[in-house]
């Protein structure tokens, strides 16, 4: 066992696992009579041969309220082939067989429901796989044991033709070929011998080492049912569980998760996590196990009080295990896709709430509420090394950010020590106006909702391209309301030039000589460059000259080519953002650092991320602020194709901010959160996490708000200083350098009236007024 216990924590740390399901019990007649079962049994008059598709959503609707991500189907094998009943009942449904009638109700809690489908309907052909994977996302079949003389007559499986061993292995293998995420594991103590069992374990290895489809081994230890011919038969004794459980664990290896249900060995779940174990199974909040209905579910909270005196984290995994969630193309059918990214984390383990960002409630319970029991210290040499200032590996930032439970509340409150010894008490941001000048852009990111391109008309808004007048209107009135900064970014609009960037300078210039212009992302430097035939540092020394003041650090994205490659493939490659970035710092032009986070990326990309951003700050110092924005997935397309995640969990986003100042640790002082991504009480939890900045009180935004955000367009400097008051800091307004704000802009700030209504200005094609647009910037 502690051999067992040492290979397990080095493959899942002190992390358990587990499912949260519904038992959908679809019918319990069964051809087989397995001599140990109380699930199956024969027809009863008056009884419902199979749930009718109004029970199954019922229960499937309930088990979404209560938290679930998946629908456990379990049901006997092919009834239809021995009760004449069954058949009747099909008929009468309008299907031949159990498995069309399965393939069905999956389908229906696939498409009502957020529920991910787990089918044990027992032996299985390849045809019968390839109808139920559109819509079961893993499904399982118990080998039990592989001695053939458990089906002679006495023998555990007698009379059950589809408990040969041959028929399950073969099934099992099966899966494999379809490339069909898979459980499988032991019955323990019914009359095989020890031998036996380490048989039936290797048989099992084989098969996972031809196909590697086997998600988890289950050890289940036989108990005794009243009612069944082995009633009288002894229950597997502690030693037998522990034993097989670790013998479990030394076979297959340190990767292979290794399962036994807590609730048929609730006094010994101390001893079981030593055997081995790194996933307790399905556990229901609402239905019962059916399968052994003696055995109460433990409940979830105590369950967790137990991981937590033990050192481990309790946490809620989906039915398709992460090593498989990875590669979906391959390991699930692509009707799944959407519905998997849907409720998984970026480590593919269940969302811990429904929050998501840009979403108008914080979650149902703050991650703050956890109360831990027993702290684990293995984080705290990298907890240690990053508030000294170290810089961190790529694989000690991962783990900092799967900090869950007495984990992620220690990483919070050390990035929140730092935080404090380095930037104080005082929380700044800054009353700016965001100006989009347009929306229509030639590249194809696919998470962006805001742009307008071919393809794109069907998103939020028609196409817009600001004329100058309404540029310099809106910064006038900006500046009469208190504002240091104009914000301004746009798509990459395929008729604007690098003397279109130019006159958008002199345009703010001219209507208010004293703002401050942060604009233009290296995207957009880039194309200026390019069609002035200019180099980077040359362009940027001119709009430099032309009174540009600072460079937002968006187009980041996530600083990793494998990642760019599928959210922005004609985008700029991680290299060339970073030189951009460089060469502004280098002509004097300091830049904010961004990453857009939640979607398709792991948090190995959000380490090298990091890691690039440190790397630059030491070379240049040029960085003013780190700003994580959270991916806001409603209206985005990636999303909305099936290919993204729903943005990060409450866990990740506050994470995001609390590892970054960690990681950033000294070398950028800054870390801002986007109160229109995260809401108020998001930006709270993340000033109590390491933030310093609130960043902008903005006056429009539209690009999170396209992408389907709810929170508002402006947060004025009264409710900025409410926000940072009421979590006892100190308010201060600040420029975009991180000055303080002139008293006059500071005073005008306040009471201010409400906007006046913008007009976007129809997008028409640059060309015709691309000559005067030259002529005044050559001038």
């Amino acid at each position: 066992m502690r051999r067992a216990a040492e290979l397990r924590d080095a493959g899942f740390g002190n992390v358990i696992t587990y499912s949260r399901k519904v038992f959908i019990p679809l019918t319990r007649l069964c051809r087989d009579s397995c001599r140990y079962c109380s699930f199956a049994r024969p027809p009863r008059r008056g009884e419902k041969i199979y749930m009718s598709a109004d029970e199954v959503l019922a229960v499937a609707r309930a088990g979404e309220a209560a938290g679930c991500t998946e629908a456990l189907f379990t049901l006997g094998d092919k009834p239809e082939q021995r009760y004449r009943q069954a058949q009747e009942a099909l008929h009468a449904l309008g299907y031949e067989t159990t498995i069309d009638y399965l393939q069905a109700m999956a389908a229906l809690v696939l498409r009502e429901t957020g529920l991910l489908p787990h089918v044990n309907p027992g032996v299985m052909s390849a045809v019968e796989m390839r109808k139920l994977r559109p819509v079961a996302a893993s499904m399982g079949l118990m080998l039990e044991q592989i001695a053939d003389r458990l089906s002679e007559r006495g023998g555990a499986h007698y009379g059950s033709p589809d408990k040969m061993p041959a028929a399950r292995l073969a099934t099992i293998e099966t899966a494999g070929v379809l490339a069909i995420p898979f459980t499988s594991g032991l019955l323990v103590g019914i009359g095989e011998t020890r031998h036996e069992r380490i048989a039936a374990l290797l048989a099992l290895r084989d098969l996972h080492e031809a196909h590697g489809h086997l998600q988890e081994i289950i050890i289940q230890p036989f108990r005794a049912k009243p009612g069944t011919p082995m009633a009288r038969y002894p229950n597997a004794s502690a030693d037998e569980l522990l034993w097989t459980l670790a013998v479990a664990r030394l076979i297959f290896g340190p990767t292979m998760s290794i399962q036994s249900p807590p609730n048929l060995a609730a006094d010994l779940i101390g001893e079981v996590i030593n055997a081995g174990i790194n996933d307790w199974g399905g556990i229901s909040p609402i239905t019962a196990d059916y399968v052994n209905p003696e055995a109460p579910w433990p409940h979830l909270e105590a369950l967790a009080a137990h991981m937590r005196e033990r050192g481990r984290v309790l946490v809620q995994r989906l039915p398709l295990y992460r090593s498989y969630a990875h590669d979906l193309d391959r390991w699930t059918d692509a009707a799944l896709h959407h519905k998997i990214l849907a409720v998984a984390d970026s480590e593919f383990m269940a969302r811990d709430s429904a929050w998501a960002s840009g979403d108008a409630s914080p979650p149902a319970k703050s991650t703050f509420a956890v109360q831990p029991l027993l702290r684990r210290r293995s984080l705290d040499h990298v907890l240690t090394k990053a508030a000294d200032g170290h810089v961190l590996s790529e694989p000690e930032i991962v783990q900092l950010f799967g900090a869950r439970d007495a984990d992620f509340i220690e990483v919070c409150q050390t990035a929140d020590e730092v935080r404090a010894r380095v930037s104080g008490d005082t929380v700044r941001y800054v009353v700016n106006r965001n100006i989009n000048y347009t929306n229509v852009c030639s590249y194809h990111c696919a998470f962006c909702a805001f742009s307008k391109g071919r393809g794109a008309a069907h998103l939020r808004g028609p196409a817009y391209d600001l004329d100058r007048e309404e540029i310099g209107r809106r910064v006038r009135e900006a500046w009469a309301r208190g504002a240091t900064e104009v914000c301004m970014q746009g798509g990459i609009h395929p008729d604007y030039t690098g003397y279109t960037y130019l006159e958008v300078l002199r345009v703010v210039k001219d209507a208010v000589p004293q703002i401050h212009l942060h604009a233009f992302s290296p995207l957009e430097v880039m194309q200026g460059a390019r069609t002035l035939n200019l180099s980077v540092t040359d362009y940027l020394a001119r709009l430099r000259d032309a009174g540009l003041g600072s460079l937002p650090g968006t187009a980041a994205e996530v600083l990793d080519d494998e990642v760019r490659a599928i959210i922005c493939p004609d985008k700029l490659r991680t290299q060339k953002w970073l030189d951009v970035i460089e060469a502004a710092h280098r002509v004097g032009l300091r830049t904010t650092a961004t990453i857009m986070y939640g979607h398709v990326e792991r948090p190995e990309h959000w380490a090298r991320h990091l890691l690039a951003i440190r790397t630059l700050q030491e070379k240049t110092g040029g960085f003013t602020e780190f700003v994580p924005l959270p991916f806001v997935h409603m209206e985005a397309p990636i999303y909305l194709r099936g290919r993204a995640r729903a943005g990060p969990t409450w866990r990740e986003a506050v994470l995001m901010h609390a590892v970054a100042r960690l990681v950033l640790n000294p070398v950028l002082p800054n870390i801002q959160v986007s109160w229109v991504k995260m809401g108020i009480e998001g930006a709270k939890a993340c000033l109590r996490a390491g933030a310093n900045d609130l960043g902008g009180t903005l006056m429009n935004e539209s690009i999170s708000r396209a992408a389907g955000a709810a929170h508002g367009e402006e947060l004025p400097p009264e409710t900025m200083d409410d926000i940072i008051m009421g979590i006892g800091r100190r308010p201060e307004q600040r420029t975009t350098l991180y000055k303080p704000a002139p008293p006059i802009q500071r005073q005008a700030s306040y009471g201010c009236p409400p906007l006046n209504p913008v007009m976007q200005t129809p997008a028409l094609r640059r060309a015709r007024l691309n000559s005067d647009v030259i002529a005044a910037a050559r001038s």
